[in-house]
């Protein structure tokens, strides 16, 4: 049967009684043809085009398909760029992959700045404005991975038959939609309330507080930060899954890779953005209109800065790309030639021949189906999980790595994640665009894809050990390491030099003392006075602190007993750290990208979406959701000070053990990448390509299965004849 000139295929059989029939007359041609290239299809003649016989793994059809295949339906829905009959010429210029990509970056580059940027650094704020517990604000945090998880399936399922750029239109409008809601609260709650000043000093007449538990209706405010994080998280959702199919559509094989690289360095570029510029924010009072009229610095505790600026300015730069992408066609020009000139990398198993309805997939009634072929692609199973396991260690460290620099080398808070930062973020975007340009360049198949995935993470595996590497000693604290001068108990901050202090543990203020040794606060180290001196305050007659004779204080300072911050360590290992663990970071994320692309190669063509949100949900189910929650822990295990409040409640922790910290975060660490070597040397192990002489278009990928599949069952059924 000759179709537009070109090879005779029963790929393109029509799927009647007779299609059995008509293919066992002559098996051997079958299977000789399958092995030559395609011919590009001619426009569609005036006769109806037949049917293809397509087995279970399409999980969607495109909903204009009717009964024309795939080069077809597809050239018909190329079309320019524009609104209905208003196309002007200078939108061609964008109707391109390039500027798909360029606005597919621009979105990523927002969802970034809001939800791993903007969101993070307004969280200590928020708590102190709204009156909420780490628990509360921890549980908005999540908000955002708790939505992507609950619509990923259903939005990469039904989106994979819909108009991809339309729903980026509508996921540039869900993110600005969330980031304008979230900054709500600002404008409900009214002005903010200064409090008296904390003396941190000794005073023996001070009172204490007693204990007494306080609502506030300002917490009931945590409803409307759920419901923001909700509305990005469904924005997310289309942007990571259909966003990233629609790329791998409109370009080449050896090119999508850098694409998909570029792509997703963006979205790790986001939070590098959101952190400076919510940090420059946070300089701002709250309320801006009294800025002026207001005493305090930002070193007073009671200082709030004006964290809902930055989700406004992101709604406005989302809402912008609402247009730009509406005006998308469903395919770009040229789609319909680039998906013939692929080929199929999909894995060959036997749940993947099965035949079934040529309608599969175009009813939700076929949801459960689909999902079930997916779950039964083995290599897919196994990329999924050794992506889950990479992520529940980059999203740990991506949130407590400031801690442990800040503990180990005895730097600020503030510094500490400056530093933190600068390691994370470059690092992963370079690993990010390496991977996927190395991939691109040297133009890797499936099984070599994954096979470099593996290389980068053994790598990584062996950078791991950093941690063991930088672990210094904690420095002397007075009450926790180190006694009061040969008085008091290890492990209580109150001995006879401060016991008239009244002080409270609950404000965790460190002074150095120029005994060397590090306090809680100058109230416990018996500190009557200070002095505001730059860059830091200064304290005298401080009860609790004897000079050493070993110690020689420079000139310039040999006034002052004590002084606001913590002792300078002794550690040198942090130059050496950071380079280390930005090496461990280029490696672990330049295996994203290769494994991304791995998991749209290795199952239907017509399932990369639905696969795509199976990635991302489990991602978060395993990885991402867990991944702090773990961490967390484990590093609270190694607390040795905590914070406890006049009514004897366990608060934040104040000092940890850095030895067994790093140990710790070691075992976390290497054990997560050896699952994740594992699986992916199981998928490189498992993976079965399709046969070298079924070289035929990608697009086509699914009829050509069939084919295959029929052609083995007319050889058995000769045989046995």
């Amino acid at each position: 049967m000759k179709r537009g000139g070109g090879i005779e295929n029963p790929a393109f059989l029509s799927s009647s009684p007779h299609s059995q029939r008509r293919v066992s007359a002559a098996p051997a041609n079958t299977k000789t043809e399958t092995s030559r290239p395609p011919e590009p299809p001619e426009p569609p003649k005036s006769r109806e085009p037949p049917k293809s016989r397509e087995p279970p793994p399409p999980a969607a059809a495109a909903p204009d398909s009717g009964a024309r295949s795939g080069p077809e339906s597809r050239s018909e829905s190329e079309g320019p760029c524009g609104w209905g009959s208003f196309r002007p010429r200078c939108l061609q210029l964008c109707n391109t992959p390039q500027g798909f990509l360029v606005h597919y970056c621009l979105l990523a580059l927002t969802q970034g700045v809001v939800v791993n940027g903007l969101v993070n650094i307004s969280i200590s704020t928020i708590e102190k404005r709204y009156e909420m517990k780490s628990s509360l604000t921890g549980l908005i945090s999540s908000s955002y991975d708790i939505a992507f998880c609950l619509l990923s399936l259903f939005v990469s399922y039904v989106g994979e038959r819909g108009h991809k750029p339309r729903w980026l239109a509508f996921a540039s409008f869900m993110i600005g939609l969330g980031a304008l809601v979230f900054s709500l609260p600002k404008f409900f709650s009214g002005k903010y309330q200064l409090g008296s000043p904390f003396e941190d000093t000794c005073i023996i007449a001070r009172n204490r507080t007693g204990c007494t538990s306080s609502s506030s209706s300002l917490s009931n405010f945590l409803y409307v930060f759920i419901l923001g994080q909700l509305l990005l998280g469904a924005g997310g959702t289309p942007l990571y899954t259909l966003g990233t199919a629609f790329l791998d559509d409109s370009v080449p094989t050896h090119k999508s890779s850098l694409y998909i690289g570029i792509g997703y360095s963006m979205s790790i570029l986001g939070p590098a953005v959101g952190y400076v510029l919510g940090g420059q924010l946070l300089t701002v009072y709250i309320d801006v209109d009294l800025e002026h009229s207001t005493d305090i610095t930002e070193n007073d505790p009671r200082w709030l800065g004006a964290w809902w600026i930055g989700f406004l300015m992101a709604c406005l730069c989302a809402w912008c790309l609402i247009i730009p992408f509406s005006c998308f066609p469903k395919h770009l020009p040229g789609t319909a030639n680039i998906q013939d000139g692929k080929a199929s990398q999909t894995h060959q198993s036997n749940s993947s021949l099965d035949h079934i309805d040529e309608d599969f997939g175009k009813s939700f009634k076929d949801f459960p189906a689909a999902i079930k072929n997916s779950l039964r692609n083995t290599v897919f199973m196994c990329l999924v999980i050794s992506t889950s396991t990479e992520a529940l260690v980059t999203t740990g460290f991506a949130t407590f790595l400031p801690k442990f620099i800040e503990n180990q080398f005895g730097l600020s808070s503030s510094f500490a994640a400056t530093l933190g930062g600068a390691v994370l973020i470059p690092g992963a975007a370079l690993g990010q665009i390496l991977g996927g340009f190395i991939v691109s360049k040297l133009r890797m198949t499936c099984k070599n894809t994954m096979k470099f995935a593996l290389l980068t993470s053994l790598i990584a595996l062996v950078l791991s050990f950093v941690f063991v590497y930088a672990s210094c000693e904690n420095e002397p604290f007075a009450g926790v390491s180190e006694s009061y001068n040969g008085t008091g108990h290890m492990g209580n901050l109150t001995t006879p030099c401060n016991a008239n202090c009244n002080c409270m543990r609950s404000h965790y203020y460190p002074v150095c003392g120029r005994d060397g040794v590090q306090y809680f606060s100058p109230c416990f180290a018996g500190c009557k006075s200070s002095v505001s001196m730059k860059p830091s305050e200064v304290y005298y007659n401080c009860s609790c602190i004897e000079m050493k004779t070993e110690i020689t204080p420079p000139a310039e300072s040999s006034s002052y007993e004590a002084k606001a911050g913590k002792c300078e360590t002794r550690c040198t290992n942090l130059p050496i750290f950071l380079g280390i663990f930005f090496a461990a970071i280029v490696f672990t994320f330049m295996a994203g990208t290769p494994i991304t692309v791995s998991i749209l190669r290795c199952v239907n063509q017509k399932q990369r979406s639905l696969a795509l949100g199976i990635q991302f949900m489990m991602l978060r189910l395993l990885g991402s959701i867990p991944g702090p929650i773990i961490f967390g822990v484990t590093i609270d295990s190694t607390c040795i000070l905590w914070d406890i409040n006049e009514c004897g409640r366990k608060g934040a922790c104040w000092i940890y053990d850095n030895i067994r910290m790093a140990r710790m975060l070691v075992a976390i660490s290497v054990t997560c990448k050896i699952i994740t070597i594992f699986f992916n040397g199981l998928a490189v192990f498992l993976y079965n390509p399709p046969p070298l002489d079924t070289d035929v278009s990608f697009q086509n990928s699914s009829s050509v299965l069939t084919a295959v599949s029929m052609d083995c069952d007319l050889n058995k059924a000769g045989n046995e004849g």
